[in-house]
């Protein structure tokens, strides 16, 4: 009888040149076991065997364990046993073989929708989709396999490439972009902050348009959001009327650069450096964006005091669910981790104690002396965090983030070329002086006086299997949800009459420009758009 994860000598005329083999199963209905050959030859599915992974026994130097080559034989053939291997390398190889797999699923369940020819009229064009091979399957199923669940391996790998492609000293990976903003807001409320401490009351300056989670964090703590207007045709804040805005009560200024399209960091910034203001730049539509700061190229999200990104997967890259904040600054790192990880004051990763080697021997608030530091709260937090599952598909994401960049600006060149000749109908999108942009999508806004709505030709693009957007919520203060806010004039204030806020409510449809969409795909919608408007 052949014993499991036993290693066994064969014939050579058993198994051609393999001169061992390793019994991974139990024998079947038919009295056979599985069992994988170990030979001399290397291939990228083979795994190097020697004495090190042996529990009992021996092997000859350079031999290497062929996962493809998968043998079955009589559970009762007379084979001289050579020795039992460990636990340890048992799992590496199962681990290696459900990998394998993993990727041949890809192979036949993905990929053929990736490569399906697109038919005009038939085949839809979505305005966003995630765009992934085999890597980031194997990296989650790597993930799963340690069924560690929580923020682990993956989430420290991920937040030091995501600082390094950046060039920031801190990132810290959230569930969502949400979630992003919603640490980062609450991180400069931080009491730690002293002076600069942003309190209820406050006054925070942002734009009505865009969309709702730039701005509900600072609503929900009891901020006073001051809201401004957009210009066209970047669709960001209108910063001639920055100063306007301010008022003794102004402590900070979160935007979003629109689509990709960096808002004008020069003139926001220098405001905010000029009256000691924190600048959070959400920055979830504009991963990989750069601007001219001072004469140097910078990425948006890093200019600022903090910035957040979201990996929803439309955007830029994506793990399901998933967002990052980050910043330069160590001190409103550890503020930022302590509101992410439920406001407590000890920083120990998941699953480790005593980081600081004093776990009992502090003293803060009025708790007893030697409270355990793991249960100490300094801010009032939640639990953010994402799954190292989530963490290990923007692993393989990040990678290809570059080359997700080129394609989006590639795409939208192709829009912008081809519908240039129809400035007359819509406010066609322009990149902000001093800017490369990372698009997230291809505004087009109708002018007044057309003859057509935006009701009529989306409803056009759509029934032509082309997906259209909003500009998200259009005007934040026309939506049910600030009802309450339009009631109390002292919960907001308004500069100007957000006029062209208005224009994009109404008036303002997007298309996507994502890294899956072919030259077949973008032909089609311009073809679609001149034949609409040429009605």
């Amino acid at each position: 009888m052949l014993i499991k994860y036993n290693i066994y000598s064969a014939p050579q005329q058993l198994m051609g040149n393999d001169s061992y083999f390793l019994v991974v199963a139990d024998p079947n209905e038919e009295n056979e076991v599985e069992v994988y050959s170990l030979g001399h030859q290397k291939n990228k599915d083979s795994i190097s065997i020697g004495e090190i992974d042996l529990e009992l026994g021996t092997l000859p130097e350079g031999l290497f364990l062929n996962i493809n080559k998968t043998y079955y034989i009589e559970a009762n053939s007379s084979f001289s046993e050579i020795g039992r291997v460990k636990n340890e390398f048992l799992i590496s190889v199962f681990r290696t073989i459900t990998i394998n797999y993993s990727k041949k699923h890809y192979t036949v369940a993905h990929l053929p929708k990736k490569n399906a020819k697109f038919e005009p009229g038939k085949s839809k064009v979505t305005y966003a989709g995630r765009v992934f091979d085999e890597e980031e399957i194997s990296n989650l199923i790597d993930s799963s396999l340690e069924f560690w669940l929580t923020t682990g391996r993956y989430a420290d790998e991920f937040e030091r490439s995501f600082a390094k492609l950046l060039n920031v000293k801190n990132s810290i990976l959230v569930n969502s972009g949400s979630s992003a903003n919603l640490v980062a807001f609450n991180t400069i409320t931080s009491p730690l902050l002293k002076e600069r401490q942003f309190k209820k009351g406050d006054e925070l300056i942002t734009v009505a348009c865009g969309f709702p989670t730039t701005v509900v964090p600072a609503i929900q703590y009891g901020a006073i959001p001051v809201f401004l207007d957009i210009t066209f045709p970047t669709y960001n804040i209108d910063v001639s009327r920055l100063e306007e805005a301010l008022s003794p009560k102004t402590k900070a200024v979160m935007v979003a650069h629109t689509l990709g399209n960096p808002f004008d960091l020069q003139a926001v910034k220098d405001f905010c450096l000029k009256h000691n203001l924190w600048l959070i730049e959400d920055n979830c539509d504009a991963l990989g964006s750069k601007y001219k700061y001072n004469d140097e190229w910078l990425y948006t999200g890093t200019i600022g005091d903090i910035g957040t990104s979201s990996f929803y997967p439309p955007h830029h890259m994506t793990m399901g669910e998933g967002g990052a904040v980050y910043m330069q600054s160590n001190r409103l790192k550890k503020i930022a981790e302590s509101i992410r990880d439920w406001g407590r004051d000890c920083w120990c990763p998941s699953g480790k104690d005593n980081t600081c080697g004093k776990r009992f021997q502090w003293e803060l608030g009025e708790l007893p002396a030697g409270y355990d530091h793991k249960y100490i709260y300094s801010h009032f937090g939640y639990n953010l965090k994402v799954t190292d599952m989530q963490a290990a598909i923007g692993c393989a994401q990040l990678k290809k983030v570059p080359e997700f960049i080129a394609k989006r600006s590639k795409h939208w060149q192709v829009l912008r070329k081809g519908l240039d000749d129809l400035s007359d109908v819509f406010i066609l999108p322009e990149p902000t002086e001093n800017s490369i942009p990372s698009w997230f999508g291809f505004l087009l806004t109708i002018k007044d006086g057309v003859t057509f709505s935006r009701r009529e030709i989306v409803d056009y693009l759509e029934t032509a299997g082309i997906q259209t957007r909003m500009l998200f919520a259009g005007n934040f203060l026309r939506h049910p949800a600030f009802n309450e806010m339009r009631k109390d004039n002292t919960s907001y204030r308004v500069i100007g009459n957000l006029e062209n806020t208005d224009k994009v409510m109404n008036d303002t449809f997007w298309l996507g420009v994502y890294p899956g969409m072919s030259e077949e795909m973008l032909d089609y919608m311009i073809t679609k758009i001149r034949a609409f408007v040429g009605r």
